[in-house]
């Protein structure tokens, strides 16, 4: 009996079985018997059958038991039409029918519709007759109308003589097996799919020798071939000829063999020739047995990303050549924990330290060590973690101990999980640029300060005049009444009042003219050691017994150019102050030398002499030092002082030319040094002393005064002087009077005027009509008298009679210079003309 199909295997044991059924047939030999043989061998025959059927029988019940105990095969008979003659549990298990339900059914209900109206189980039937066996499978159906994929093999039956007499079936339910194999299937689909359908990426196979065996499109879209064009080719094909020469690609199988893996990159060749760079992974293929039978071959094309990493790496490389190279700033990478992990050229060149000496040390190294005992440099660490970025300006110290004003950038670096990994620190040295940066400030402090100044000249000069003429009237009314109140003293301490208020109204005004530089200075050339001879007597009438006073004055002092005056004052000024600063008592040193100033100090070049005063007292506060020259700034009570001293001391110095510097330390004394410029013009001739016998007499005088009342004042004091006046008040009515009646032997003017014409216009206009006629000028304060110098002798307002004296007397004997601080001498020869 023909062998049928279980589990897709070829099962001869159901065949085995089915033979045991069949009647067994022996081959015998003719020939002559006796009798008693013949009895003998018919008993014999008799045994032989009863054992034979004996036999049968048994076999029949294992040929049931073995089919009744097949429960996962259904095992049934179906006589020649197809209609169920037995039926196992099998069978029933497999297709819930019971031996009852079943059995003279045809075995057609168990196919589907589809099948059955295309009449598969009558040709399986007609199969099975002529063939002798039949493999099929299937959708079967169950009882319950539940299908189930099915596995069959329909055997043909004959009796004895060969005759067909029914169908031996065997089903088994193959629908997990096949839904697995379905699964496999799909996936492999899937699996082909996606690797076609992969275009970035080169996936094929190669054999153990690396000959191509299949090609997907990725494949073919990086390196130009068709699967016909390349399968069937050693994978060496894609190689550049030198990594072919060196043997590359055998070592690649190899490794891949080897390591069980092999990835690299390297060059690799299209087919039109051109290279790429290629990321290659190889991973070998073995079978179920563990043999080797091929490769798996994955290549990408990263040609960018070999393009932008050697890109990036040349702007790495750029980038550090850059930081290299920088000598202007100190560049440099802190661990979190603020050591030095590298170093620039710019921070050696700034601080010193080659890199070998300093990296692996702590960056606190570069702070001064107030700034490390007060832990700025962790401070600063945590502010640029928590701020995301420190800049700050401060001094730092360099190798050598020299300290620097920094410019310092400290900025965190963290990874891209967000983790501090250390601090990128930049910094610079802006020494000159503090330097510059406080030249600036202290330039626009000077701007703002003359700006002040200026403001301050202007509104001094705006009053000067018409205070200084109410001066004017007070003290010389106050004169004028002196003889008329007799010997009243309560009348005369009045006076005395009055003249002294007067006198310091004098001062006041005189101290802001000359500290905004408007004070009309009467300068002489003369060597400073010859004015200073007399400083004694000036200061020591001053000082306080308990206060030494000491001179040291070179003798070899360089000639200066300044008003006498304002430089004894200036000088005065100092004492006063270095002796209020000695409230017990100390040394006030006044010295003089000659000096060269070259800038480093102050802004002067060139030539001074230098005169110094010093002192030895309490000093003076830093906090109050850019104040002391400003006007009415005093640290004194309210009725010691009005904080114009030392303003009129700077503006005296400004105004010669020089300058005024202070240092002072508290507790311990004040030196200030006032700069005069050396001059190197001819040394004036000594200012002569009008004799008695060289008085003048009684003068025709013609008085130009717009004030009514600063007129009689002048007026009463001209006449006391024994002068015959005559009052114009304004240039129009003095020019008028001189055409009327005789010429006067002195014209004695106002400056500042009413009118078109003002005092200076009226003594040109007279010096071009009337050279002969000598002209006096006064005035309070006069813009236009500051650039006169030497043209007109002019007398300060207010005066006294002792003052209008002299100037008269020198300006009608044509003096060639002044006898006292007041005039300014116009050369005259009076005498010349009187002859």
């Amino acid at each position: 009996m023909a062998a049928f199909s279980t589990n897709g295997r070829t099962d001869h044991q159901w065949g085995l079985a089915l033979q045991l059924v069949a009647p067994r047939r022996l081959p015998f030999k003719r020939r002559t018997i006796s009798p008693t043989f013949k009895a003998v061998n018919a008993a014999d025959k008799h045994i032989r059958i009863e054992k034979k059927r004996r036999m049968k029988s048994s076999h029949d019940r294992r040929f049931e038991l073995l089919v009744e105990s097949l429960t996962g095969y259904g095992v049934y008979m179906l006589d020649l039409d197809g209609r169920v003659t037995s039926w196992n549990r099998g069978a029933q298990n497999l297709k819930g029918y019971t031996a009852e339900e079943i059995q003279g059914e045809e075995f057609s209900r168990f196919f589907t519709l589809e099948d059955r109206r295309d009449g598969l189980p009558r040709r399986l039937i007609m199969q099975a007759r002529a063939l002798g066996r039949i493999d099929s499978e299937g959708w079967r159906v169950r009882k319950d109308g539940g299908r189930f994929w099915a596995v069959a093999t329909l055997h043909l039956m004959r009796d004895d003589a060969g005759e067909p007499i029914g169908f031996a079936k065997v089903t088994r339910d193959m629908t997990e097996q096949r839904a697995a194999q379905q699964a496999l299937v799909e996936s492999e689909r899937r699996f082909r799919y996606l690797v076609e359908g992969v275009v970035d990426y080169a996936i094929y196979m190669l054999d153990v020798n690396g000959v191509v065996t299949n090609w997907n499109r990725g494949a073919q879209r990086i390196k130009g071939y068709d699967a016909n064009e390349i399968v069937g080719r050693h994978f060496g094909a894609f190689y550049t000829p030198e990594d072919r020469a060196a043997g590359r690609p055998a070592v690649a199988l190899v490794t891949a063999k080897a390591e069980g893996r092999f990835e690299g990159e390297g060059w690799r060749l299209r087919k039109d020739g051109s290279r790429f760079w290629a990321s290659v992974v190889i991973d070998p293929i073995h079978d179920d047995q563990g043999q080797l039978i091929g490769y798996a071959k994955i290549t990408r094309d990263i040609s960018e990303r070999k393009a932008a990493e050697e890109a990036l790496a040349q702007s790495e490389r750029q980038f550090r050549m850059l930081v290299e190279g920088v000598v202007d700033y100190a560049i440099y990478m802190l661990d979190p924990n603020g050591i030095i992990t590298n170093w620039n050229a710019g921070a050696e060149k700034i601080k010193g330290y080659s890199a070998s000496e300093i990296v692996g040390q702590h960056f606190s190294k570069f702070y001064t060590p107030e700034d490390r005992a007060a832990g700025l440099p962790v401070q600063n660490l945590h502010r640029a973690a928590t701020e995301r970025r420190f800049e700050a300006e401060a001094w730092r110290v360099r190798k050598d101990g020299t300290l620097f004003w920094a410019n310092v950038v400290i900025d965190p670096i963290r990874d891209e999980t967000g983790r501090l990994v250390g601090y990128a620190k930049i910094t610079r040295d802006i020494t000159d640029k503090k330097r510059v940066q406080a030249e600036l400030d202290e330039a626009r402090e000077r701007i703002a300060h003359n700006q002040k100044m200026e403001a301050l000249g202007q509104l001094t000069g705006g009053v000067a005049h018409d205070f200084n003429n109410l001066l004017m009237v007070v003290s010389g009314q106050a004169h004028l009444l002196r003889n008329k109140v007799g010997d009243d003293p309560k009348a005369h301490r009045a006076l005395d009042a009055i003249e002294t208020s007067a006198l310091r109204g004098q001062d006041l005004t005189r101290h802001l003219l000359s500290f905004a530089r408007r004070q009309r200075l009467q300068t002489t050339i003369a060597p400073l050691a010859e004015r200073m001879s007399g400083v004694h007597e000036l200061v020591a009438t001053s000082l306080p017994a308990n206060i030494e006073l000491k001179l040291d004055i070179s003798d070899d002092l360089w000639p200066v150019e300044v008003d006498q005056g304002e430089l004894d004052l200036a000088i005065l000024n100092l004492a006063v102050n270095a002796r209020d600063a000695m409230p017990t008592g100390g040394r006030l040193t006044i010295s003089a030398r000659n000096t060269t100033q070259t800038g480093t100090v102050s802004d002067l070049f060139g030539d001074f002499v230098e005169i110094e005063i010093t002192d030895t007292g309490t000093g003076i506060a830093p906090d109050i030092m850019a104040k002391i020259f400003e006007p009415f700034f005093t640290t004194k009570d309210v009725d010691k002082g009005t904080g114009l001293g030392l303003s009129h001391v700077y503006g005296f110095a400004q105004q010669a030319g020089g300058d005024v510097q202070v240092d002072s330390i508290l507790g311990k004394g004040t030196r200030f040094s006032i700069l005069l410029p050396r001059s190197h013009g001819q040394v004036s001739p000594k200012a002569f002393s009008i004799e008695a016998t060289e008085r003048t007499g009684a003068a025709r005088i013609l008085l130009v005064e717009d004030n009514p009342d600063v007129a009689d004042v002048a007026m009463g004091l001209l006449e006391r002087l024994g002068h015959q006046v005559r009052v114009a008040n304004n240039a129009a009515s003095a020019l008028s009077a001189l055409q009327d009646g005789s010429p006067p032997d002195l014209v004695f003017s106002d400056i500042v005027m009413a009118g078109k014409m003002d005092g200076v216009a009226l003594a040109r206009l007279l010096r071009e009509r009337h050279p002969e006629l000598p002209v006096l000028l006064a005035t309070g304060y006069s813009q236009t008298a500051e650039n006169l110098n030497a043209e007109f002798p002019i007398l300060r307002k207010p005066y006294n009679i002792d003052e209008l004296k002299t100037a008269i007397d020198q300006v009608l004997l044509g003096a060639t210079a002044p006898a006292s601080g007041t005039v300014v001498p116009l050369p005259r020869a009076r005498k010349e003309r009187k002859a």
